[in-house]
């Protein structure tokens, strides 16, 4: 699904305009019947309902959904803020079908406003502002949303919770935000939607599709995207019948210092358990004992020290390398590590460890070798990059740094986002709350390095790996809850993860 911003969908709108043709208050009437199925399917027609309106399209919108409500029965009061006196060409239609009903109920705003009584058993209707929205509310605008928000009441946003902005909120005012219960935003999800901090005004989320043109949508280039089943199974290679370990890849991992063997056989199982046919872990020599035992598949290959990684490993024979869980930041270790970074004959995915060596010592991210997968949390960017106020700033810096080193950054989260060299962005849609936990970073740093031993490119190997790494996430807390899941739970579920994906081809 790609993921446009106001001016791509209000680009949107006018190719579905022009080419289906329609007009644009039947486009209007459209998403309000769709908002209109939404409520009615959620609350009854006992319920009193409050709408406020503003002055442009979502006003419009707005206008539209209390006439429907009210064609069905619905008690509804609505408010309409005309207070510059000037309405949308659309807006102003609506008001006028609205006016056609006996039973509107509508009272227009343009000096001073007496707020309705509002709470708990009252659903309000929030069509205030839109996705066009480009400054923070303020004045009376401002002083409803917070009358609005301290009422206690349910409330449906129509396409944005009124206040927030379709993608940088960085210095917007948080407190003049509407809380939604429920957000229905329109055939495309919104950027600030995918931000943690942001959660706390969207609510439930629903996408409806209000049948925008398919053709527009292609035609449209969009630097976000965010990942569906069918995209990630085009993905997927089947396996050659014939195949043997030879042909499914090499891989090396360079992981677990002394007391952190666990990160290093978390890491090589996944890597495993992703399908390549040779995983080799370097590792000092005390760890040795720990990870024959957690992981007898895999080959050992001992650094010369017992405790930490001193000595880079050649690469030559290897198709995929991995460096970072439980490695440790002390100064010898560190050194190794730029050494075994700059001498890779192979793609490499480096995490924890090796972040955190990278974002005490930046210059050191000058030498990194082109094609590079780095997949940071939120803190850790932060350590290499520079403290972010919010979201949008973080994906923002992630995103220049993938530009800058001719890389790939992903960055951790609830919507893990993937920052290709070319500036694109791949929002990843699977994975729950349940993952939170110690090991989950190491097991996806090795589900991308089997994919790359594998033969998959860098940038297929970033989306299906956090796509599965995810899904299996999914599996697990389905059958265990979120509560449970730890991160070995991830590496047994995904056999059942890559039958998901290659059954959905």
């Amino acid at each position: 699904m790609k993921i446009f911003n106001s001016a791509q969908m209000r680009e949107l709108d006018r190719y579905t305009i022009e080419h289906e043709p329609v007009k644009s208050i039947d486009l209007m009437e459209r998403a309000a019947r769709a908002v209109s199925r939404e409520l009615i399917s959620r609350w009854s027609s006992d319920t009193p309902v409050v709408v406020f309106a503003g002055p442009g399209n979502n006003g419009g919108d707005a206008l539209a959904v209390s006439r429907l409500l009210l064609e069905q029965g619905y008690q509804v009061i609505t408010f309409l803020f005309n207070i510059s006196g000037s309405l949308s060409a659309d807006c102003a239609e609506m008001r006028q079908r609205l006016l056609d009903r006996r039973d509107n109920q509508l009272t227009e705003v343009t000096q001073e406003f007496d707020p309705p009584h509002l709470d708990e058993g009252t659903l309000v209707v929030d069509g205030l502002f839109g996705s066009g929205l480009n400054k923070p509310l303020a004045g009376g605008f401002a002083s409803l949303v917070k009358y609005i928000n301290a009422a206690g009441a349910p409330v449906a946003s129509i396409d944005v919770p009124s206040g927030l902005m379709t993608e940088d909120n960085t210095y917007n005012v948080r407190a003049n935000v509407i809380r939604a219960t429920l957000t229905l935003t329109f055939q495309h999800t919104k950027l600030a939607f995918l931000f943690a901090e942001n959660q706390q005004f969207i609510g439930e989320l629903h996408v409806l599709d209000i049948g925008l043109s398919r053709e527009g949508t292609d035609k449209i280039d969009a630097q976000y995207t965010l990942t569906n089943r069918s995209d990630v199974a085009a993905l997927l290679r089947p396996r050659d019948p014939f195949a043997h370990k030879g042909q499914m890849g090499r891989a090396l991992i360079v992981a677990g210092s002394y007391g952190m063997a666990g990160a290093a056989a978390l890491c090589t199982k996944a890597c495993l358990r992703t399908g390549a046919g040779k995983v080799t872990v370097h590792t000092p020599k005390r760890n040795a004992a720990i990870l024959q035992n957690l992981v007898p598949e895999a080959v050992l290959h001992m650094d010369r020290e017992e405790t930490f990684f001193s000595e880079p490993v050649p690469t030559d024979d290897y198709q995929a390398l991995a460096i970072g869980p439980g490695l440790g930041v002390g100064e010898q270790t560190g050194i190794a590590m730029i050494a075994q970074l700059r001498r890779a004959q192979c793609p490499v995915v480096a995490d924890a460890d090796a972040l955190n060596i990278l974002a005490a010592k930046h210059a050191w991210m000058q030498q990194l070798p082109k094609g590079i997968i780095l997949t940071p949390h939120a803190k850790e960017l932060d350590r290499m990059e520079g403290l972010c106020v919010d979201s949008y700033e973080r994906l923002t810096k992630a995103r220049h740094l993938a530009e800058r080193l001719h890389g790939y950054i992903v960055l951790k989260g609830h919507y893990t986002a993937i920052c290709m060299p070319d500036g694109h962005v791949v929002f990843n849609s699977t994975g729950n709350a349940g993952m939170a936990t110690a090991g989950s970073g190491d097991v996806l740093t090795g589900i991308i390095c089997g994919l790359l031993a594998r033969g998959y490119q860098q940038r297929e190997a970033c989306v299906l790996g956090v796509y599965l790494h995810g899904l299996a996430g999914d599996l697990a807390a389905s059958d265990l809850g979120e509560e449970s899941l730890i991160a070995s739970d991830i590496i047994q579920y995904l056999p059942k993860a890559f039958k998901e994906i290659a059954d959905h081809r």
